[in-house]
């Protein structure tokens, strides 16, 4: 379980910047109750945003990502792990494939398929278990698309975001496991296998950015 308290050079928790945010949230001490204030913190703290991506190892620390407006579910998995075991909370990262993500119909456009790769979540371990959570879409992305935003109650994984009638708006299509730390070269690799274009063109507008 250490594995999973430590701080990496992306879960970097001993950083002024994520001791500044955490100092705006109020902690009891109870571990199910601190976890639930940092995935609400984390989730409506920064508005979700898919379409300026910056993978490289540098951009990717918590540090930096307290420091912005928006963020995207990469960005808010590492800082609710970093959060996390700041408080000495065992977390750890999850990726996957899943469609039907909120709020990128554009997004699609530039990758040229549906699938998106390496979407983020994230893995508490609570009562003697690892429960899932998925804290990237703010209150304000989810009532803009008309969705529901997804609870947690650190009891059940939360992972499916319903969007009318009990139809669920994400299907996770290809787990690539549980992680320490991000793994980098695994997510460059299957973003170029799945988006070649992003490698191959420059994108750096307003509307899309990648940076790699």
């Amino acid at each position: 379980m250490d594995a999973y308290l430590v701080e990496t050079p992306s879960v970097n928790f001993n950083h002024p910047e994520v001791q500044k945010f955490l100092s705006n949230i109020k902690f009891t001490g109870n571990q199910k109750e601190d976890a639930l204030e940092i995935y609400f913190a984390v989730r409506d703290a920064f508005l979700y945003d898919p379409y300026h991506l910056d993978i490289r190892e540098e951009a990717l620390k918590a540090s930096k990502i307290t420091q912005k407006k928006r963020a995207w579910c990469v960005e808010k998995s590492l800082l609710m792990v970093t959060c996390c075991r700041a408080m000495n909370i065992p977390s750890r990262f999850g990726f996957a494939i899943v469609t039907n993500h909120i709020g990128v119909d554009k997004l699609v456009k530039y990758l040229g398929r549906p699938e998106i790769v390496f979407h983020g979540y994230v893995e508490v371990f609570l009562n003697n278990q690892w429960i899932k959570c998925t804290p990237a879409f703010d209150k304000n992305i989810c009532r803009i698309s008309k969705v529901t935003p997804l609870d947690w109650d650190g009891e059940n994984d939360s992972m499916f975001q319903e969007f009318t009638n009990g139809n669920k708006f994400m299907e996770y299509i290809h787990f690539y496991g549980d992680f320490n730390e991000i793994p980098f070269e695994l997510m460059q690799s299957e973003m170029k296998k799945y988006y070649p274009k992003l490698f191959e063109e420059k994108y750096d507008s307003k509307e899309f950015s990648f940076t790699y």
